[in-house]
């Protein structure tokens, strides 16, 4: 049965073709971890995306607060509740 030489050829062939498809697919470097790694840039990209437009706003409020006194005026009304001396301060409770 398997006393023919061709036939242990065949069989070594396909082995070492086998063997060499491994690293290929499975392997460290492969094309899963091709695919994982695309997936992990993809999601990098998408959170940097959304990183750079708070950058963005954080950049036009630090700009506002050096260039003048009305963003450091309203940043006090809003987060400390200050007002001016000649203002009425009213405060609504609602039900």
């Amino acid at each position: 049965m398997f006393h023919d030489p061709i036939r242990w050829v065949a069989l070594a062939l396909a082995g070492a073709v086998l063997l060499i498809q491994y690293p290929l697919w499975l392997g460290k470097g492969g094309w899963l971890d091709l695919r994982d790694m695309q997936r992990q840039v993809s999601t990098q990209r998408d959170l940097n995306a959304g990183l750079r437009l708070r950058n963005a706003a954080l950049e036009a409020e630090v700009r506002d607060l050096q260039s003048g006194t009305e963003a450091v005026e309203e940043r006090a009304r809003l987060g400390l509740g200050l007002v001016q001396p000649d203002e009425i301060y009213i405060r609504l409770i609602e039900p």
